[in-house]
């Protein structure tokens, strides 16, 4: 009885009271580092003076895309909850951006795999309460969002509230929405400040560009990259390209996160995070071509993964809380990913070891 009496004070304390500003030696803790949304959010934190920052992924270090120095780096598996108790021990702040994802191509064959990805919020959320953490930030998906209504190339951008009734994308979507209640009763019931973050398609430098988990501008442009060097100026579109996104900048998503994280307004609250810039994939195309200074002769696979037939993200919300919303325009943030991978694409043929 007394343990709980001390439980309830604790929970209570948490809700009434105001957190004191992030000092910069507080322990942040970001998980996924190794991967490209998280390793540059570590970046971000380094560089804006923060001196106490703790990074995990389960992949060796050697393979991790973006390594900061001064940085306190850790290779654990967040699907067990042991490991979860040792990245959360003296955290201040916990960004959990670890799962198993990657593009369309991923996404759609291995479902178990992504919603395997439930271990580590439920063990991370659990392990971040009991380590006494102020705040928890939770790295949703739009495609928790209800599928029917992603059905038409010309879709209404998405609103918060149009997850429900649930009928998200098998596998993924379902793993972030379940996540997303997980963050939601935390609060309710321990008293546990989280934050939900509902992405929308984010690209830039240091991301994924090759190999199957790559997303749909990373593999535009390698696949621009690869006619011009092969001499072979064809390229393979999934679908029939009438398919349309948006598609935010890394430099927005990183700034988005920091200030979701820091809005009291939207403790246990989703909000979109992306950009309203609607494209189709052919459009896409063009626009990789025209950095490029190429035209491709263009190939359908209508038998590959394409995903819903249109997405788009309703800034509505996220303006009206934070007068902000991400804004690099689409060709901006293509020009500098595109040249990335060129740099990468080259130097992997010579040879050096290169992010993939």
């Amino acid at each position: 009885m007394v343990q709980d009496a001390k439980r309830s004070h604790m929970e209570t304390k948490r809700m009434v009271e105001k957190d004191p500003p992030l000092a910069k030696d507080d322990l942040i803790l970001i998980t996924g580092a190794g991967g490209f949304i998280a390793g540059n959010l570590v970046k971000y934190f380094r560089d804006k003076g923060f001196t106490r920052i703790r990074a995990v992924d389960k992949k060796p270090l050697y393979d991790w895309y973006i390594r900061v120095p001064g940085v306190e780096n850790l290779c654990l598996d967040l699907s067990i909850e042991e490991n979860c108790r040792r990245a959360c021990e003296g955290a201040v702040e916990v960004y959990n951006l670890a799962a198993d994802m990657g593009g369309m191509g991923f996404i759609e064959r291995y479902r178990v795999e992504c919603l395997r990805s439930i271990l580590i919020n439920t063990h991370m959320m659990e392990s971040a309460y009991r380590a006494g953490a102020r705040r928890y930030f939770f790295s949703s998906s739009a495609c928790a969002y209800n599928v029917l209504l992603q059905q038409d190339p010309n879709v209404r951008a998405l609103k918060e509230s149009d997850a429900y009734p649930a009928m998200a994308e098998r596998g993924y979507g379902w793993e972030k929405l379940i996540s997303e209640q997980f963050c939601q009763e935390y609060w309710a019931e321990r008293g546990l400040k989280t934050f939900i973050a509902r992405f929308h398609n984010v690209y830039g430098p240091y991301g994924t560009w090759d190999g199957g988990r790559e997303k749909a501008p990373a593999a535009i442009c390698r696949k621009v990259i690869e006619a011009i060097d092969k001499n072979n100026l064809r390229i393979t579109i999934w679908g029939d390209g009438t398919q349309t996104r948006s598609f935010m900048f890394i430099d927005d998503c990183l700034k988005g996160i920091d200030m979701i994280m820091h809005c009291d307004e939207l403790i246990a609250t989703p909000i979109n995070l992306g950009s309203s810039e609607l494209v189709s994939i052919n459009e896409l195309v063009s626009k990789v071509e025209a950095i490029a200074g190429v035209k491709l002769k263009r190939e359908y696979d209508l038998n590959a993964p394409r995903g819903v037939a249109g997405r788009n993200s309703d800034n509505t919300f996220i303006k009206k809380v934070l007068n902000w919303e991400p804004s690099t325009p689409l060709d901006q943030g293509l020009r500098i990913t595109y040249n990335w991978i060129k740099e990468q694409y080259y130097a992997r043929k010579r040879g050096r070891r290169v992010v993939e």
